[in-house]
């Protein structure tokens, strides 16, 4: 059967303090209601619906091409949201899976036992329950002397006795299409005065319509994210189930509290990860990598044996066995061969670093292509923009850069070639041929006692 998903992500999120849609807060790297789609397309879901209102453009560009949009103009409860739902769902008659798009950390896998318990129960309705240890704040579910349940009631209208009921509404349902008729007969009749989609449960039993309800055998996977401390701590589990994941897989993570891996971060086994260390977007390593400590790599391809110590790595892919750090920042489009170093103090940025090159100290390569077997020498620099565009620089295979050395681009370095140290080479240097480019040094005699009598 059809199956059809309505995220619910109108909004505001008052408590965040934001101007950010609260849907659109990062949890490990990405959006959670990245995470809810995910967990979505896991259940099977043919189509998805997500319910915008509030920063509702914002939520349309992060769904884009994975969900429809419809909007909610006003936030006038979750009833309301779902109803919005009804003109692109007319004619759909499959089941309906409602659920909140602020709970990060549920599975695909869960929803997919949840939809299984629906379709065995043959119910109009299946809610999603759980039990907590501190229900404060969730609808109590209520059921009768025989299990069934009889309604939810939101915590501000619940009565002393249904407070103390700890099986909670997780805002997960799912409904035959025959819910959008029940959801116009519903009523503000609450303190909040909004409309509440539980009471469609209540409706629906009494027409006789079966209501069932599934209860979670995980209830952290239903954690809302309704302020900056329960974002921190959905922050903190999904980190914590991508480094457990990792270390099954054979990933050493020395200190897990101090690492940060987002996940879809591959990691290669006997990879060693070292304390504050940050993996990040769509990032790869290799087999028997060393990452860290300090070592912050985003978007980056990472082959195996791979060092990686106090540096920066953005949008960069470094070869087998290359070294890279300490204090290293290579940008988007930096190639870093194989068995290739980029050592301490240097920065690169769209440029290769041929196999078994060198460029240990104290270096700017900017739009440089540098050949196999190249020694770059401490505090050199490839002066690749003049105020107006970049411009490149060749060094060819097993040339030799001598210390202190200003390459004014354009210019090529051909293979064999050396540079004086201290040169400023504006013009190419041919192959074997070794360029200087500095003045002759002369030594005035005396010159000290002379300054000091004047």
């Amino acid at each position: 059967m059809a199956l059809a998903a309505v995220i619910l992500a109108a909004g505001k999120g008052t408590r965040m303090n934001s101007r950010l849609p609260k849907v659109l807060h990062p949890v490990a790297g990405r959006p959670m209601l990245r995470f809810v789609l995910e967990a979505v397309a896991k259940a099977g879901a043919d189509r998805v619906i997500v319910v915008a209102g509030y920063g509702a453009p914002a939520v349309a560009a992060a769904v884009a091409g994975l969900a429809e949009v419809v909007i909610q103009e006003e936030q006038l409860g979750t009833a309301h949201a779902l109803l919005q739902a009804e003109k692109s769902l007319e004619g759909f008659a499959g089941e309906v899976m409602v659920l909140p798009g602020d709970t990060p950390l549920f599975r695909g896998e869960t929803l997919r036992a949840f939809y299984a318990a629906h379709q065995r129960e043959g119910a109009a309705a299946t809610v999603l329950t759980a039990r907590f240890a501190d229900p404060a704040g969730y609808g109590r579910v209520i059921r009768d002397a025989t299990g069934k349940v009889l309604r939810i009631v939101e915590h501000c209208d619940a009565t002393e006795e249904e407070l103390a009921v700890n099986e909670v509404n997780t805002g997960f349902y799912f409904f035959k299409p025959v819910i959008f008729s029940v959801l116009k007969r519903i009523s503000p009749t609450n303190v909040q005065r909004e409309y509440y989609l539980p009471d469609a449960i209540r409706l629906l039993r009494e027409e006789g319509l079966p209501v069932a309800a599934w209860e979670a055998p995980d209830p952290e996977e239903f954690f809302g994210v309704n302020d900056r401390r329960q974002l921190a701590v959905a922050e903190r589990i999904v980190r914590q189930r991508v480094l457990a994941a990792l270390m099954d897989g054979g990933v050493t993570v020395l200190d897990p509290a101090v690492t940060y891996v987002d996940p879809g971060v591959v990691v290669g086994p006997d990879t060693v990860i070292y304390p504050f260390t940050f993996l990040e977007g769509e990032t790869t390593v290799g087999m028997e990598a060393r990452l860290g400590p300090w070592a912050k790599i985003t978007d980056s391809r990472l082959g195996n044996g791979v060092a990686v110590q106090s540096a920066v790595v953005n949008g960069a892919v470094i070869g087998d066995g290359a070294a890279i750090g300490p204090f290293t920042y290579l940008r988007p489009g930096t190639v870093v061969g194989p068995g290739a170093k980029v050592g301490g103090f240097v920065e690169v940025k769209k440029s290769v670093i041929g196999e078994g090159s060198k460029v240990p100290h104290l270096s700017y390569i900017g739009d440089t292509e540098i050949g196999r077997n190249v020694n770059v020498g401490a505090g050199t620099i490839t002066c690749n923009y003049d105020g107006r565009q970049k411009w490149p620089t060749v060094i060819e295979d097993e040339a030799f850069v001598g210390s202190n050395t200003n390459l004014v681009a354009p210019v090529r370095v051909g293979k064999g070639a050396y540079i004086g140290a201290g040169s400023t080479i504006t013009k190419d240097v041919p192959p074997e041929a070794l360029g200087v480019a500095r003045s002759r040094q002369v030594n005035i005699p005396h010159w000290a006692k002379k300054r000091v009598r004047e």
